[in-house]
């Protein structure tokens, strides 16, 4: 069994989408970052940066905390999504969306959708920033029907849901033609529609 300490956040949403492509029972403890549940102490725990998602693996008595370590931990556990033979290419995506897309895209959701008006820098710089990660997916899926290559992978896993709220980005998705087959191909998967929707089930993946 493992637990899920998370919120409906794109980084939540990786770790339930994870676990139900890959089978693997679990319950969701909901972390209310409203209320500022992750700073409290029987949480800094569990995740010493107090963020969100955090897993117990309690067949194996283990905690992992930051999304794209847990992707990681339950990729080697089942096997999947994670091919040796390609691990290094599915690392450098991963890794450029914990590190790039993920962090500037939240903040584009900061500066364009929760405080419009409030800094016209903030607003233009990630806006900008946003429509070059849109365009620098698009390259890279002109020649990749996947992030990494031929096979869906934890790299496409940690990115869908961050893609997945282009409504709040406002650039366009459908302009973007290989990066919307790609989001496409990916949202009709059964494991990433439930998982998509762990914390609210009428909730649905929003069309391009």
């Amino acid at each position: 069994m493992i637990e899920l300490f998370s919120a409906n956040t794109p980084n939540g949403k990786k770790i339930s989408i994870m676990l139900e492509e890959i089978g693997y029972e679990y319950k969701t403890t909901k972390i209310d970052l409203d209320k500022g549940e992750q700073h409290k102490p029987e949480f800094k725990k569990i995740s010493p940066l107090s963020k969100i998602p955090v897993i117990i693996d309690q067949n194996k008595n283990k905690t992992i905390f930051e999304s794209g370590a847990i992707l990681m931990y339950l990729a080697e556990e089942s096997g999947k999504f994670y091919d040796q033979k390609n691990r290094l290419e599915i690392n450098q995506w991963l890794m450029a969306q914990m590190g790039y897309v993920g962090p500037m895209l939240g903040q584009h959701h900061q500066f364009h959708h929760y405080n419009p008006g409030k800094s016209k820098f903030g607003e233009e710089r990630y806006f900008k920033i946003a429509e070059r990660i849109y365009i620098e997916l698009d390259q890279r899926l002109s020649n990749s029907k996947f992030l990494s290559g031929d096979d869906y992978t934890i790299a496409d896993i940690g990115t869908f849901p961050w893609i997945a709220r282009h409504e709040w980005h406002d650039i366009g998705l459908s302009n973007y033609k290989n990066l919307t087959r790609w989001y496409n191909d990916i949202a009709k998967r059964e494991a990433v529609i439930k998982g998509f929707s762990f914390m609210n089930k009428d909730e649905v993946i929003p069309k391009p």
